[in-house]
C-alpha cells in the first residue's frame, strides 16, 4: 500500500510555518483506493508569495479546518502504507512536524519520486513535478495546489511502478519500526 501525499504550506520545513493544503490519496499499487483533501486554516497569515505562487489565499482558509481536527484522518489513511511524494523530505518533515505539534508520532517509510525517476527515467532534461510531467506526457491541473499535485504524481507513480524493471519500488515492505527511510 501506498500513499502519494502533497502539501502546500506557508514556507519551509523549519521554523514555524504551517500548512495550508494537504492532500492525500492510498494506492493498492493497481489503483487508488481512498483520498483525502482539504485547505487548512494555518493560524497565521500566508505571505504574498506564497499566496502568488500557490492562489491559496487568507480569505480561502480562515473558514477552513485547523490541523489538529484533521490529524486523526491523516494518521488513518497514512497508515500501513508508505509515503510518496515528489521530494519525500519537504512532505513528510511538514506533516512529521505538525503531527508532532499535537502529540502524534509519525512513522512511515517514504518514497521519493525525484529520486525513483532519475533511476527509471534517467537522462531527462528536469525531474522537477512540472518538467518531468511534460516530459512524460502527464496532465497537470491546479499546479501548486495541493491536489493538483497529488494527482499528478499518482500519474507518475503508477509510470515509475510499469517501468521498474530493476525492483527499485518496494511492493511488500512490513509495517516500519523505524523513522522515515529514502
Amino acid at each position: 500500500m501506498y500513499c502519494i501525499v502533497d502539501v502546500e504550506t506557508t514556507g519551509g520545513v523549519n521554523g514555524p510555518s504551517r500548512l495550508t493544503e494537504i492532500a492525500l490519496i492510498r494506492h493498492d499499487g493497481q489503483q487508488v483506493v481512498d483520498s483525502f483533501h482539504t485547505l487548512l486554516n494555518p493560524g497565521c497569515s500566508i505571505p504574498p508569495f506564497i499566496s502568488r505562487l500557490t492562489g491559496i489565499t487568507n480569505a480561502m482558509v480562515v473558514d477552513a479546518p485547523t490541523f489538529d481536527t484533521v490529524a486523526v484522518k491523516v494518521q488513518r489513511i497514512t497508515q500501513d502504507a508508505i509515503f510518496v511524494a515528489h521530494n519525500v523530505s519537504f512532505d513528510f518533515g511538514f506533516l512529521r512536524k505538525e503531527l508532532n505539534w499535537v502529540g502524534h508520532d509519525f512513522l512511515r517509510r517514504t518514497l521519493c519520486t525525484v529520486k525513483l525517476s532519475r533511476k527509471i527515467f534517467p537522462g531527462l532534461p528536469s525531474y522537477s513535478l512540472g518538467n518531468l510531467c511534460y516530459s512524460l506526457s502527464i496532465p497537470v491541473s491546479n499546479r501548486h495546489r495541493a491536489y493538483g499535485d497529488a494527482t499528478a504524481t499518482v500519474q507518475l507513480f503508477e509510470l515509475l511502478l510499469q517501468n521498474d524493471r530493476r525492483g527499485l519500488i518496494p511492493r511488500n515492505w512490513p509495517a516500519p519500526t523505524l523513522l522515515s527511510s529514502s
